[in-house]
């Protein structure tokens, strides 16, 4: 089976405080009186402590045309992409030169060429990588194109596939929508990047017996994909002449909490995995509703799913980019004993499941 060998994730320079978020939003909102009160409880009920932007809390409530908007999505999109890929790679142990396919991901912005086609000229890979972008995913797409870039190497076990997930949430704030979507939109996601190596079973470095330097290495077992029927309004964005507004559904908890555990024992009983002998879950950041809904469909206690609660509060929701912010988490730090099983999980539009199966080595 394919081996994630490496992770690496990114942010961008400004941070700031959930408390100083709020306050600097507070004005921005044609709200007054109860109904502002109550919006700025949003920013409360995240259990985010804080968030990264491409902007400066000055900045990001400028208002911009979307030809803007588009023009400092490509800017950061191609430097935050080549900063991650290229730490990846030296975690990796790698060049370049060694990628035979790049996976990129994102939805809060569009380019074309698409960002691989960028990211191939800055570092300098191979003119015949497999090019594979993924767009319109939204919080689903880190596990989506982990899956997909399983698939390729699975089938081609002599290639690695490095897969990049760049998010810029930030620059979708609208000042203007005032909808319940949008101000809670605007309390939970922020910037990032992260990037992962999939290497194909024939590669040195999925042979290896064993782990080495910093990174536990995590074998994908397998994978499946679930999109609920009729749920295409529960999640996404609604593209506007000023930009994208935030669809959220409130409906998202339960569907996870239905939806979940039926499709992990479909995916563990399919490799022959007893679902009660799973220990390890990394599980898309997606909101505290979320997170807690995905706990009690499985039954698990905080202690197994803590690694998400923490990106969810040092760096808000980065949509497709926050289960590899959290993939990280378990590789580095956590680090379960070899032969430890579990399943990455998250959720996005379509209203979409995506989940892998994996093996600790």
């Amino acid at each position: 089976m394919p081996v994630i060998s490496s992770v690496a994730t990114a942010v961008p320079a400004f941070s700031a405080t959930q408390d100083q978020i709020r306050a600097a939003f507070r004005p921005l909102f044609a709200l007054e009186g109860r109904r502002l009160d109550a919006a700025m409880t949003f920013f409360e009920r995240t259990e985010i402590a804080t968030r990264h932007s491409v902007f400066s809390l000055d900045e990001i409530s400028q208002s911009r045309t979307l030809t803007e908007t588009m023009r400092i999505y490509a800017k950061h999109a191609r430097d935050l992409g080549e900063r991650v890929a290229r730490a990846c790679l030296r975690r990796a142990r790698l060049q370049p030169h060694d990628v035979d396919v790049l996976v990129t991901v994102s939805c809060t912005g569009v380019m074309i060429p698409s960002l691989d086609a960028y990211l191939m000229d800055a570092l300098q890979t191979r003119r015949d990588v497999l090019r594979v972008p993924f767009t319109e995913l939204g919080c689903v797409g880190g596990a989506a194109s982990l899956a997909r870039a399983y698939d390729l190497v699975r089938a081609n076990p002599h290639r690695r596939a490095l897969v990049i997930a760049v998010e810029l949430p930030s620059l979708s704030l609208q000042r203007r929508d005032v909808t319940v979507d949008n101000l809670v939109a605007s309390a939970l996601f922020g910037d990032g990047a992260a990037a992962v190596l999939v290497a194909g079973d024939a590669t040195p470095e999925a042979r290896a017996s064993e782990a080495t330097g910093a990174l536990a290495r995590v074998r994908i077992l397998d994978t499946i994909c679930h999109t609920r029927a009729a749920s295409t309004d529960a999640l996404g964005f609604d593209l506007h002449e000023d930009g994208f507004h935030a669809v959220l559904s409130k409906h998202v908890p339960a569907f996870v909490r239905e939806d979940l555990r039926p499709l992990v024992a479909q995916l563990a009983t399919r490799a022959g995995v007893d679902v009660a002998s799973l220990a390890a879950f990394v599980l898309h950041p997606g909101g505290p509703k979320i997170l807690g809904a995905a706990e009690e469909a499985l039954g698990l206690p905080r202690a197994l799913t803590q690694p998400s609660w923490d990106v969810l509060r040092e760096y808000g929701n980065q949509s497709s980019a926050s289960v590899l912010f959290v993939l990280e988490r378990w590789m580095t730090m956590a680090r379960p004993s070899p032969g430890t099983r579990g399943v990455m999980a998250a959720f996005g539009p379509g209203l979409t499941t995506e989940l892998l199966l994996l093996e600790w080595t």
